[in-house]
């Protein structure tokens, strides 16, 4: 280095006020810069446009990769996953969530495709709820009578900033997005920070912190739909699901929980030994939308919580959280007006398996607690991991 400092200074000009110590700052800063790159590029591989919001802002893609050539999408819109690129049983790579492939059609047409849902994902029933002694109401965007996915511009609306952060398990990226003060009608500034992570043994592992500076209730997930056979052409009812938990909560025509805690036993919710997910499904007409009470040993214990399995591929989904719930919701409600990444997509052509804290909790006092005071910090970890055989 010494060396090419010399001759840069041998070539400059006898006039110009060039000096050792100037070459060494400009190599320097180069050096940082450089190193700085590509620490971006091993971060999340590589940035593309994704396109404009209807009120002009920039909108980006990122893409994460393993060595196995496991890929992941995100974008800063809604902090969405909007592809993942895994393996079937004979090395075929196929996108196994819904999405679409520009920003326009997230604002137009989106069911919440691969969001982060905030500040409340699920519903809150006649859109209010009181904290800390004060009522507090929000916009009721759910059949007019509850709150749902944090109202009518949560999380999955927002454009989120992003940058790159070093992880030992794999390309990943953080998101952060604050959410100012009674937005939404929701009290206090909340900020949030959501990493992805894809590993190298073909894992999406999502980290999620929160602080809030006034007493508020937060409840986060990550709301992709999948469909493990890579194609529209092919729905979810005969992938096979098994849900570790002895019991859910029951809800009323509205979906609202009636408060209550029942075993799934002698149920068409009964999960628990692997059942295709169409063979009851009449009886629960149209289809699946509820909330499972994981297995949990102790409140914030990493567990098992589900695994999916499509026959044909021969994929395997397997879904870890530290979260006390999991709302399985089998997709009756699609059928949108335009084509996503892999197609048209139409009833049950994707499920859910949102991991988060109950619906309705703020009701309910033998629910576990959403509310978090501006000493407390919210922290979740969720896990999808695939498999093929």
């Amino acid at each position: 280095m010494l060396q090419l400092i010399d001759s840069l200074n041998e070539n400059v000009s006898k006039g110009m006020p060039c000096h050792r110590t100037f070459w060494v700052a400009v190599l320097f800063a180069l050096i940082s810069w450089l190193g700085f790159g590509c620490g971006f590029e091993r971060a999340y591989g590589s940035v593309s446009g994704f396109g404009k919001t209807k009120d002009g802002k920039e909108v980006k893609l990122f893409t994460l990769k393993n060595k196995r050539g496991t890929t992941a999408k995100i974008t800063n819109y809604g902090a969405i996953l909007t592809e993942l690129w895994v393996r079937d049983k004979h090395g075929k790579m196929a996108d196994v969530v819904l999405g679409f492939d520009n920003v326009a059609d997230y604002e137009k047409n989106s069911p919440y495709f691969g969001a982060i849902i905030g500040r409340y994902a699920n519903r809150i029933a006649h859109g209010e709820c009181t904290i800390d002694g004060k009522k507090y109401t929000f916009a009721k965007n759910d059949r007019d009578s509850s709150t749902l996915h944090g109202g009518l511009k949560g999380f999955d609306k927002r454009v989120w900033n992003e940058g790159p952060v070093e992880s030992k398990d794999g390309q990943s990226i953080r998101f952060t997005y604050t959410s100012a003060d009674m937005e939404e009608g929701f009290p206090g500034r909340l900020d949030v920070a959501v990493r992805y992570t894809l590993t190298e043994d073909d894992a999406i592992k999502i980290d999620y912190e929160a602080h809030c500076d006034k007493t508020t209730i937060i409840n986060l997930t990550n709301h992709s739909y999948f469909n493990l056979s890579g194609s529209s052409e092919t729905n979810i009812l005969d992938h096979i699901l098994t849900v570790n938990a002895d019991q859910y909560t029951p809800v009323n025509g509205k979906l609202i929980p009636k408060g209550v805690i029942e075993p799934v036993k002698g149920t068409p919710f009964d999960f628990r030994k692997p059942t295709a997910i169409g063979e009851r499904i009449k009886q629960v007409e149209p289809g699946y939308d509820i909330n499972y009470v994981l297995n949990q040993k102790s409140p914030g214990e990493l567990c098992h919580a589900a695994t999916v399995s499509d026959p044909k591929s021969g994929r395997i989904l397997e879904v870890y959280t530290t979260e006390p719930g999991l709302q399985f919701y089998s997709g009756q409600w699609l059928d949108l007006p335009v084509d996503g990444v892999t197609g048209p997509y139409k009833k049950y052509d994707g499920f859910c398996l949102e991991a988060q804290h109950y619906p309705d909790s703020p009701h309910h006092q033998n629910f576990p607690s959403v509310v978090y005071k501006p000493e407390q910090r919210y922290k979740q970890t969720t896990i999808y991991k695939f498999l093929a055989q």
